[in-house]
Order: C-alpha cells, then structure tokens, then sequence
C-alpha cells in the first residue's frame, strides 16, 4: 500500500503531463508561429494539437500493452526492430537537446528584459541556468515532482487569466495589427515549425512504472491533459495577439508573452509573467535533461549507445550523459537563432510521433483510425516543415538531413566498436 501511495495519482499525472507542454511550449513558440501563420495561429495550434493528441493516445496504448517505461525506443525494442529503434533514440537524444537549448534560450530572454539585461547576460542567464540544473541532478535531486506540480499550476493560472483577459478585448484586427493577412494554408506550415511545444507529454511514458494503476488512469487522463493545453494554446494565442498586436509579438518573440502582460497589466503584469516563464522554463529544462539522461543511460545499457554513456556517479546518476546533454544545450542556447532550433526540433519530434503512430497502428486490432489519423495529419505537417525549410532555411536543412545520414551510417560502426571493446 505504501509503495502504492508513493506513485503518481491522476492529478499529478494530468499536472506532469500539461506543465511539460506549457512548461517551455507557449513561452517560446509565439512569436514564431504568428509570424508565419498570424490571424491562423490557432488553427496552427489546432492543427498540430490533433497530432499530439492521437500520438498521446498511441503512446498510453504501447505503454499498457507492452508494460515497459522508455518511450519509442522501449517500444521498437519490443517488437523487435532494434536497428529502427537505436538509430531513432539518437535522433530523439538530439531532440531533446535542441529542446533543452530552446526552454535556455526562453529563460535568458524572459529573465534579461525583466532587469534590462544585454545580450551578453542573455547569453549568461542561459548558460547558467542550465549548468545549475546540471549540478542539482548530479546531486540527485533533479527530479521534484511536488516543486513541479506547483511551478505548472502558477503558470498554467497566468496563462489562463492573460487569455481570459486579452479575448474580453475581443478585436480580430489586432491579429494582423502591422503586418501583412497571411493565407489560410499558413496554419499547416505555422504549426509543423512549432510542433515541440507539444512534445513534453511524452515524457510521462519515461514515468510509466511510477504511474498508479497505468492500465486505468493513464489513458484518460492523458488525453484530457493533452486536450486542455491544445484549448489553451489556442486561446492564448488569440487572446494574446488581441492585447499586443501581431507586430509587437514578431519583434519581440523572444519575449512575446512579457510584452503583452507589460501592455495589459503594466510592470506588475511584466514581472508576474517574466516569473512565470522563468520557473516553467526552467522546470521544463530540469525536466527533461533527467528523463533523456536516464534514457541515455537506458539506450547505452542496452547496447545501443557506447558503454561510456552508461557511467553513473555515487547517486546513481548518469553523470557523463547529465554533464554533456547539459553543455552541447546550453552551446546551442547561447549560439542559436530561436526559429532554427524550435524549427529542427519540430522536424525531430513529427518523425518520432509518426513512428510510434505507426506502431500502434500496426499492433491495435481497434480504434486503428486513431493512430492513422495522426499518420496521415503528422506526414502533411512534416512534407509542410520540409518545404518550408527548404526554400528559407536550405543550408539548416541540408545540415539535418547530413546529420541523419551520419547517424544511420556512423550508428552501426560505433555499436560494433563498442561491442567489440
């Protein structure tokens, strides 16, 4: 019964689930969603949300039928397709850090315009906040649900009263306020370059043995948490953009959300909001360097991933994954554009959901419309990324698609070094 008690309920699941989606998703992808898709951006969010929800839905029933926590790669391993399932993980590694880089970067910005920072303590704020998270797991104790669960319900109630606020100033011109009306097919490219914001309810799935009785509650509390912040992306996004203008939050969409709150509520809104953004934010980088170090960890235990990536310290901590998933995010939080990092993030996270899309689709016997769906709304939003990509950003493409090559060819060659070692 203790042991029992000691898992996760519903309510802190359901807290978990929507604070890893909000955590780092709305804070930083506004700005870059508005400029692309502008009075459609909640369509882009809808778009998207009805991929995150079907994959959500794919992710509980792999989970309960397999019994296994880890997420694609445990999944994959379980049906035996071990060659998809190692080059797939490294990929996903790589995600996560371009996540784990992008919730730095927010966090440097959010924090630097509350204090009039320059960009050199951006690049300060950044780097620190992820070398103190570094420190704090390898301490043991990166994982705090209660300090989460407290960080998402803060937010998750800023967020709810900003939206509430900015949609009783109803105003539709404010959503092309200084720019040009984009055209309705702007919603499909819009929400393929912001699809991370979305990623962080899969990492429940790491969790899947700290979940009470998984079989009944993960299902349907999943899918309502997955749900609701598709509801309240998309109402922060209109309501958002009423109170700011689509031309303030291009040009400050590093800060989009601090802006508006400064405009509506004047400082006490600003600094409310800058507070908010910086506890989710860095919940959600604490968050997810745990989970994918121990998935490292999980991968190179396996023989997926050189021995030297399994190396834990005196607290059982994968060291060694913590400490350099840590710095390539913070290199690449101080050195990135946002755009390109959500944008290759994105790109990652619609090829590993339409991978476990397709693996539940091939091993339910029911409700197989589900998974389809989110195959068929999951390919039209990446084939969207790809094209966008390719006509404004060819040479970060080409470096993605280099890197996916080297991995698919270079994976093997260092599986075989290390085995024979």
């Amino acid at each position: 019964m203790a042991e029992d008690k000691s898992k996760l309920g519903p309510v802190q699941v359901w807290a978990l689930a929507a604070g890893g989606m909000v955590g780092g998703g709305i804070y930083t992808v506004l700005g870059v969603i508005v400029a692309i898709s502008a009075q459609w951006t909640w369509l882009s969010f809808l778009i998207t949300g009805i991929i995150a929800l079907t994959s959500a839905y794919s992710y509980v029933f792999l989970s309960n039928k397999f019994k296994e926590k880890g997420g694609a790669f445990a999944f994959l391993e379980e049906v035996n397709d071990h060659k998809i399932a190692g080059s797939l993980s490294w990929l996903l590694i790589i995600g996560y850090v371009l996540t784990i880089s992008v919730y730095a970067y927010a966090f440097g910005h959010y924090v630097a315009f509350a204090f009039h920072g320059s960009a050199l303590w951006i690049r300060l704020l950044a780097a620190g906040v992820v070398a103190i998270l570094i420190a704090l797991n390898l301490a043991g104790v990166g994982k705090l649900t209660t300090v989460e669960i407290i960080i998402v319900s803060a937010n998750l109630l800023a967020l709810v009263v900003l939206a509430a606020y900015g949609l009783s100033q109803w105003d539709t011109t404010q959503l092309v306020a200084g720019i040009e009306p984009r055209p309705l097919w702007s919603g499909m490219i819009g929400g393929a370059a912001i699809f991370m914001a979305y990623e962080g309810f899969q990492l429940l799935s790491y969790e899947y043995d700290r979940i009470r009785k998984p079989e009944k509650y993960f299902m349907p509390v999943l899918l309502v948490a997955v749900a609701f912040v598709v509801i309240l992306y998309m109402l922060v996004a209109v309501g958002a953009t009423m109170l700011g203008g689509a031309a303030s939050i291009i040009s400050f969409k590093q800060i989009a959300l601090s802006v508006v709150a400064q405009k509506a509520f004047g400082s006490v809104g600003m600094i409310i909001m800058t507070l908010a953004a910086g506890f989710a934010t860095s919940a959600a980088i604490n968050s997810t360097l745990f989970s994918t170090a121990n998935l490292t960890r999980s991968i190179a235990e396996k023989n997926e991933l050189p021995a030297w990536f399994s190396h834990t310290n005196g607290n059982d901590v994968p060291d060694r994954s913590i400490i350099l998933l840590g710095v390539l995010a913070a290199v690449l939080a101080v050195t990135g554009s946002l755009s390109s990092l959500v944008e290759a993030a994105s790109l990652i996270f619609l090829c590993t959901f339409g991978v476990v899309n397709w693996l539940a689709y091939r091993e339910s016997h029911k409700r197989k419309w589900i998974p389809l769906l989110g195959i068929a709304v999951g390919a039209a939003t990446g084939i969207s990324l790809l094209f966008r990509l390719a006509i404004s950003k060819p040479i970060a493409l080409g470096g993605m698609l280099l890197l996916v090559l080297l991995i698919l060819l270079g994976r093997p060659y260092l599986i075989r070094k290390n085995g024979s070692s």
